[in-house]
């Protein structure tokens, strides 16, 4: 029997536990990946999950909200037309069947499930054809940046991260959503007019053009928004407005990097979180920052997130550590997961950052931090594998 791969979409948690307990008695089956919210942008999430398990399959409770619901079904199946689709509801009239099935949902199951429906829904499923790999996505990516505690340079890593993109001429955004640090404006020697309130006040009419001509443009060629400079400017940019945002941003841009700062458990954090392809946890090799990671780590995993989408980031990563400080082992034993990459101290960090401008745009007074920085993009880009580099790093094989 093949492996069975399963999504689930839904905001309810019993339905999500009545699945994995259907799933328990069927063998060579696992759940990939867990959506709690069915919104319009659901399909951006799923290609991201495809990519990682090609040959996984979804399963959508439409019952919150059936007619929105079957909307998202459809976009999803728009944008991956060859994804096997089980939607479920507590009720199964005519005009609601019909109405999934022309949005491609290829199985209708009542609610509360019974295992014997469940099964023969999963048989069908494995019957059908088998996907060996996932088509090219044309939408844009989405990584958030977050610190572990402040300090760590989660800032400057996506700031950098953002130039790396624009230098590989890839049409990127930057967006800082740290609405009391605004650090990435500081970190740019740029001033910006318009802000993320005025995107919240354009969404619905948001195009490119709109979007262009009000947001900032670093000369390296990527596009800066973040919120406003004065701390008494009501916050008033919803989580739900990020989505939106996210969605309009993915299908213009090839790439949009998240400053998250580090409010973690911030709605609108979260809800970026939740539409990245990865999410970068920056820390160092300090005490506290690795305890703070492990709490982060938790919450993220409690919210629906799996070791694939939270990639630990080393930043001023050395293997001569002091009394203070965790070597590489003790950070994956304490976080439970493996490093992703490891980032080594320099002084051009500082430099960069009193001249406001990315370290990676000179990359001759960089040197080494230049080059693994570029590593480290290719490694979380899937651009190419980079081996591990022995001289400023034991981290990113």
């Amino acid at each position: 029997m093949p492996n069975t791969a399963l999504m689930i979409a839904s905001s309810d948690e019993h339905f999500r536990e009545m699945v994995r307990d259907n799933l328990v008695n069927l063998p060579n089956a696992k759940i990939v990946a867990e959506y709690q919210e069915v919104a319009a942008n659901l399909y951006i999430r799923v290609l991201q999950d495809l990519e990682r398990n090609p040959t996984a399959a979804l399963i959508v409770d439409i019952s919150g909200d059936p007619e929105g619901a079957i909307k998202s079904v459809e976009k999803v199946k728009q944008a991956a037309p060859d994804l096997f689709v089980i939607v479920s509801n507590f009720h199964a009239d005519g005009e609601t069947v019909i109405a999934a099935m022309r949005a491609g949902a290829n199985e209708f199951l009542l609610q509360p499930i019974k295992r014997t429906e469940f099964r023969d829904a999963v048989t069908r499923m494995e019957r059908a054809p088998r996907r060996g790999s996932v088509g090219e996505s044309k939408l844009g990516r989405l990584y958030t940046f977050i610190g572990a505690k402040g300090g760590v340079g989660a800032t400057t890593m996506a700031v950098n991260f953002a130039a790396v993109l624009a230098q590989r001429k890839h049409s990127t955004v930057m967006i800082d959503l740290d609405w009391v640090g605004n650090d990435v404006a500081m970190q740019l020697g740029a001033a910006p007019q318009y802000t993320l309130l005025e995107v919240a006040e354009n969404l619905e009419r948001m195009d490119q053009a709109l979007f262009e001509g009000f947001v900032t443009r670093d000369p390296l060629g990527f596009y800066l928004v973040g919120p406003p400079d004065a701390l008494e400017q009501p916050a008033n940019f919803s989580d739900h407005m990020l989505r939106e945002f996210a969605t309009f941003l993915v299908e213009k841009y090839e790439a949009v990097v998240i400053d998250g700062g580090r409010a973690v458990s911030n709605e609108v954090v979260l809800a970026a979180a939740q539409v990245s392809a990865a999410v970068f946890l920056v820390v160092d090799q300090e005490f506290p920052s690795i305890r703070n990671a492990q709490r982060y780590i938790t919450f993220l995993m409690r919210m629906g997130f799996n070791q694939d989408q939270v990639r630990v980031l080393v930043n001023r990563y050395t293997r001569k550590v002091t009394a203070h400080m965790a070597t590489l082992e003790q950070i994956q034993q304490t976080l439970n997961q493996p490093v992703f990459y490891g980032i080594p101290p320099s002084p051009a960090v500082i430099a960069s950052i009193n001249k406001a401008r990315p370290f990676v745009a000179n990359r001759e007074e960089a040197g080494d931090l230049d080059r693994v920085f570029r590593a480290f993009v290719d490694k979380a880009t899937g651009r190419k594998k980079t081996p591990a580099d022995p001289k400023a790093t034991a981290v990113g094989a």
